[in-house]
This record gives C-alpha cells, structure tokens and sequence, in this order.
C-alpha cells in the first residue's frame, strides 16, 4: 500500500493573521487533512513539524521572513514541500516569483474554499507522483 495513503497529510498553514490561520487549518481539518499553524516562518523553520508537512499554505507578507524568503530557504534546504501562497496584496511580479520559485498556486484573499482545496489537491498529487 502507498504509504501517502497510510499516512494523514499534514498541512502547515503560516500566516501572521491569527483569524486566517485558524479558519484555514479548519477547512483542512474538514477536509480530513492533519493541519498545524504556525504565526510565522520563523516558528514554522523550527518546528518539528518541518520535515513531516506534505504542503505549505504561507501567507506572502509577514512579519520577519515573509513567504518568498520562506520558500527561497527551503528549496535552498532541499526541501520540496509543495507551497500554496495566500495574500491580500496582489503584486503580478510577487506572483511571478512564487511561481518560478515551484510554487503550485498563488491565491489572493478572500478566495474561495473549494480552490484551496483544490490547490491542496493538486500540491499532494504532484508530491506523490
């Protein structure tokens, strides 16, 4: 059996906006997906968490390392977590960078609950397959 199967997904949501962050890791959770926030990338970098997320939902402005920075570091890791970005800010040069930098959407908020999902969907695909 494909051990992605066995095992619950585990979404970190990072986003300083504390009301962001708990509703998204609640639509995750409905979802069936394990889900953990984070307030910011710095907290995110030394969780225990890091190397068992199989997607990043991360805010692009932040406080201190903002998602660009975040993403930069962990593809400069190795690490291949899938990212979906979230902003309020919309900037067609942020986004152009994010999604250079292998991210797999870039969602501008409010956005809807089922493109997340589907977002999410398409990040955990691309990870198993």
């Amino acid at each position: 059996m494909n051990s992605a199967m066995t095992k619950r997904a585990l979404i970190a949501i990072v986003d300083d906006d504390e009301s962001m962050r708990v509703s998204t890791a609640t639509l995750m959770r409905s979802f069936g997906f394990g889900a953990r926030g984070f307030a910011s990338a710095e907290e995110f970098l030394q969780s225990p968490e890091l190397g068992e997320t199989s997607c990043l939902i991360s805010d692009v402005q932040m406080p201190g390392i903002g998602g660009l920075e975040l993403q930069k570091r962990l593809v400069s890791e190795n690490r291949r977590t899938p990212m979906i970005f979230i902003t309020g800010f919309p900037d067609p040069r942020i986004q152009e960078r994010a999604l250079a930098g292998g991210a797999v959407c870039f969602l501008t908020k409010p956005f809807d609950a089922q493109t997340l999902i589907q977002c999410v969907d398409r990040a955990l695909n691309r990870s198993n397959g």
